[in-house]
């Protein structure tokens, strides 16, 4: 919830003040002056500040220190209290961005209204920050796949307009950066990027937090989509909307205008929405999770993120990438990739994708003592989900098996390991394991082993029907 900063010369009212306020529930920080007072923010920001004016003894009085206090932090909302009140003081203090003004002696009851008030729009504030995360997203694409050279061959179809696009892909296959890498080469780019994690809204907060409200002791404030006026919306997860806040948006869509909670004005926005999902729309709407006409709404131009599977080319690459960022971000050892070690993490199975690929490089250069090449044996180990009955894994079940069989499901797998490492180049996986072409040709038949198309690259699999 955050603590209240109470900032009074007057040692018995700033206790005072403390005292009910922790009597009702808050966490509190005092300071006598204001050098006491810039030294606690400075330590921790507080969610809420109460502040008089007049401050004896100190090189700053309240409204020097509340002018400091929003261009500094301006999510953090402020209340003034002054014995020597008068409405010029109010008047001021209110256009230096003042929450609010309460003159002494105060009422508690009319002191606590105002503080529960100032805490909740703190909250909304934080909330709204915290959601945008405008420069912690990764931006850079990477990669040399055919699935992930198909994918920027889309992005840049749309960078240029204001089409809708819908992200389709597994959880933590880089739809955001896919999102951003749309913001950043568009018309858009010096606007802002708003992103909305539908998941982690609570849905009976979300149309506040979306459209903003508006009431007489807080006035206006404002929600996302103004928020991303003239720039990028993108709805991260939209498939965890609430039902009633898709009728909202639906409406928004159609004429880019909305009310805030509470308000009567209309207010009227231009920004681009860019959507992504990890689930199927279509089961969502026959469940009746998602609308329909909001689905059309927004699917104008749907593009599939491809998974680390469909790319296993590309996770050295990454893989790479992601030692030089935690050196940047955390000062981790920049270490390359031995060729064993690269060659082992195309082979594992990433369900978290991108996200886990980057979790396991922080986990290696954080447990190793050395700033030589990452080998083999440092990668994790991995138990890995039920196969297909069809696919005997390489583990011990081999050894009860004839000679013959055995053989055969070691080849099979191993073979179907390195064809989908290689994207499903014959040429490359022939070379890696030291074969003719025209031979591993024969051999993947004999083992029934075909490779198809999947989002945009070719992938091995066994041929159900045909007898190993």
């Amino acid at each position: 919830m955050g603590d209240i900063l109470i900032t009074d010369d007057e040692r018995d009212i700033r206790e005072l003040i403390s005292d009910i306020l922790k009597d009702e529930g808050f966490t509190t920080r005092l300071a006598g002056t204001s050098d006491e007072c810039m030294a606690q923010i400075n330590k921790t920001v507080p969610a809420l500040m109460i502040l008089d004016i007049w401050l004896k003894d100190s090189r700053m009085d309240g409204i020097d220190i509340l002018k400091q206090v929003k261009r500094d932090h301006p999510e953090v909302p402020v209340v003034i209290i002054s014995g020597h009140g008068n409405i010029e003081i109010a008047v001021a203090a209110i256009k230096q961005g003042a929450y609010d003004f309460i003159e002494k002696p105060f009422n508690i009851d009319q002191l606590m209204v105002v503080i529960r008030r100032a805490m909740e729009t703190s909250r909304l504030r934080r909330e709204n920050m915290e959601l945008k995360r405008t420069d912690a997203a990764p931006t850079e694409m990477l990669g040399e796949s055919v699935a992930f050279r198909t994918l920027i061959s889309q992005l840049d179809k749309v960078t240029k307009s204001n089409g809708r696009v819908m992200l389709m892909g597994a959880s933590g296959s880089g739809k955001e950066t896919a999102a951003r890498y749309i913001h950043i080469n568009s018309d858009r780019a010096d606007m802002p990027f708003v992103s909305v994690n539908c998941a982690s809204i609570e849905p009976n907060r979300m149309e506040e937090v979306l459209f903003g409200r508006e009431t007489e002791g807080r006035g206006i404030e404002p929600g996302l989509l103004e928020e991303a006026n003239g720039g990028v919306i993108y709805f991260d997860g939209v498939a965890d909307m609430p039902l009633g806040t898709q009728t909202k948006l639906l409406r928004v869509l159609v004429d880019q205008k909305f009310q805030r909670v509470g308000g009567v004005d209309k207010v009227q926005v231009d920004v681009r929405v860019i959507s992504s999902t990890n689930k199927d729309l279509q089961v969502e709407i026959e469940a009746e999770n998602f609308r329909q006409e909001l689905y059309h709404r927004l699917n104008v131009v749907p593009i599939y993120v491809p998974s680390l599977e469909d790319r296993r080319e590309d996770i050295p690459v990454l893989a790479t990438h992601f030692i030089k960022e935690l050196n940047q971000s955390q000062g981790l050892n920049t270490r390359s990739l031995s060729e064993e070690a690269a060659a082992l993490l195309q082979t594992m199975q990433w369900p978290g994708n991108a996200r886990q690929l980057k979790n396991v490089m922080e986990r290696v250069l954080i447990l190793g003592d050395d700033t030589g090449a990452i080998e083999a044996r440092e990668l994790p180990t991995q138990s890995d989900s039920p196969a297909d009955q069809s696919r005997v894994l390489l583990s011990g079940g081999l050894a009860t098996l004839p000679l013959r069989e055995a053989r055969e499901l070691f080849e099979r797998e191993y073979l179907l390991t390195q064809i989908n490492r290689f994207g499903g180049n014959i040429s490359r996986t022939a070379s890696f394991v030291g074969m003719e072409r025209s031979a591993l040709h024969r051999k993947l038949k004999t083992l029934g082993v075909v490779t198809s198309n999947k989002a945009g690259a070719r992938v091995a699999h066994i041929e159900e029907d045909e007898e190993a």
